[in-house]
């Protein structure tokens, strides 16, 4: 197709330009291309644009430029631009394409040279690989032994509430909590439950030896790839949303088990009553390595309060032998959550990852949350009935005949395999523990309940029936337990 005048660019253009060498008392330069006239140019003197045409600043005709006035040699600069001349060119200049000029998904991989984008280039926290949270429901979604357990204290050191995560106390408080799964949570995050210490008795002043805190422990299995005790020591962040009434610096610490090692890290709270987000960095330890077993290895604590024996010294920041009542253990911990009775603790999210930088919590399906608190805690009773209380749905059923010691058993597989071989505690109908129902004919009593031949994916467990019968049957609800 023909077209009048310049043909459309299909590529980046510019004007060409000329730049002339000024002469002393001279009015006529030439010209690098013809022109029809003076409107066929751009004339710019000393950077200002020149007015064409005859009685102003300028003509021109053919190669010939006429100026109105001579310049100044060392004083004044003159060019001009072709208005018809356009330079064309399959690259931009220099710097020219911005942000703007780039369509959006423009640059695909084809673009990008392999191995060519490095780590620098990647916002912490951009690439995000599953499991990276070594919590295990750190989103507090997961209860199976109960939503609210009353007077949590007295030197227990126990999982009461929450799967995974335990209460812990050194030395015998005074003090008491009720422990409960709430859905006070923060808002526009995901979180639906969290973890909250509500105190009901107050100890004011904690003896020099006591600590109290929630604790989390680990199984070595789990942590092999934080390369602990070798020069390739991988750096810990810890992240989490806490909410408290009691302001202060607490401490978040940890304790290698395997190796009497222990580090820990001040927080602060600033507000009253109000979800804050934490992120606290821990160095990697070079020393140490860590057990590659089901066994505990590593075990985490949020402080609540700790003594004199624990808090007179500065947070050992660095990772350390652990001796005795460690000074730095808890240093700088100025808060006590059990000073009164009106002290309230709340945290959920929490997540544990390798790096530096704390990405997004890493939410899991509820299923698969469930399933691998079952590792540690299983149970026959629905999810919403708890251990000790009247219980129909999921009751263990035995028919047949007891032997000549007056015992019927029964076999169960696990949901899950368990970290060890657990403890089996049986609860009959009613949820008496340590006993079954038995029936025969059209009596029903309680026999004693026993475990045997337990494993790490089934238990055998018996009941007592009173004598031999060849027509019984045995019923009841049992719990089986591996925590760390």
């Amino acid at each position: 197709m023909g077209y009048l005048g310049n043909s459309p660019a299909e590529s980046y253009a510019s004007f060409e330009r000329q730049v002339f060498t000024i002469v002393n008392s001279q009015t006529a330069y030439t010209l690098s291309h013809s022109v029809v006239n003076e409107n066929d140019i751009r004339l710019v003197v000393n950077n200002v644009v020149q007015e064409p045409g005859s009685g102003k600043a300028y003509t021109a005709s053919g190669t010939t430029l006429t100026l109105s006035a001579a310049l100044v040699n060392g004083t004044d600069e003159m060019y001009c631009v072709f208005l018809g001349r356009a330079l064309q060119t399959v690259n931009p200049p220099n710097a020219s394409v911005g942000t703007a000029q780039l369509a959006s998904e423009a640059v695909t991989s084809a673009k990008i040279t392999d191995a060519n984008i490095t780590s620098a280039k990647i916002a912490g926290g951009v690439l995000k690989p599953p499991h990276r949270n070594l919590i295990i429901n750190g989103d507090m979604s997961v209860a199976q032994r109960a939503t609210s357990v009353t007077g949590v204290g007295n030197g227990d050191n126990s999982c009461h509430t929450v799967d995974r995560l335990s209460f812990y106390e050194e030395g015998a408080t005074s003090g008491e909590f009720t422990m409960s799964q709430d859905t006070d949570v923060p808002t526009g995050y995901g979180f639906a439950k969290s973890t909250k210490l509500d105190c009901t008795t107050a100890d004011s002043s904690l003896a020099a030896a006591e600590v109290v805190a929630l604790e989390y422990k680990f199984e070595g299995l789990h942590l092999q790839h934080l390369k602990k005790g070798t020069s390739n020591a991988e750096s810990l962040t810890l992240s989490f949303w806490v909410k408290t009434n009691k302001t202060g610096t607490y401490v978040a610490n940890f304790y290698d088990n395997d190796n009497d090692r222990h580090t820990s890290q001040n927080y602060t709270v600033s507000s009253s009553n109000t979800w804050e987000k934490k992120t606290i960095t821990f160095a990697p330890d070079t020393s140490g390595t860590l057990t590659n077993d089901n066994t505990l290895a590593l075990a985490m604590y949020f402080i609540l309060g700790a003594g004199t024996s624990y808090t007179s010294g500065s947070a050992a920041t660095a990772w350390e032998t652990f001796t005795g009542n460690a000074d730095n253990w808890c240093g700088g911990q100025n808060v006590n959550v059990l000073d009164h009775t009106d002290n309230n603790f709340w945290i959920t999210g929490v997540q544990l990852e390798i790096g530096t930088a704390a990405s997004d919590f890493e939410f899991v399906p509820y299923d698969v949350n469930l399933q691998r608190c079952y590792r540690y805690y299983q149970k026959t009773m629905d999810l919403g009935t708890f251990a000790g209380t009247t219980a129909e749905a999921g009751l263990q059923w035995q028919g047949g005949t007891s032997d000549a010691g007056s015992n019927m058993s029964m076999v169960y597989n696990f949901k899950q395999t368990m970290r060890a071989s657990p403890t089996v505690t049986g609860y009959d109908r009613s949820g008496t523990s340590g006993q079954f129902n038995y029936y025969r004919s059209a009596s029903s009593s309680t026999g004693t309940f026993n475990s045997h031949m337990r494993g790490q994916n089934s238990v055998s467990f018996y009941s007592g029936t009173g004598a031999a019968y060849t027509a019984v049957t045995i019923a009841g609800h049992v719990t089986f337990e591996s925590e760390l």
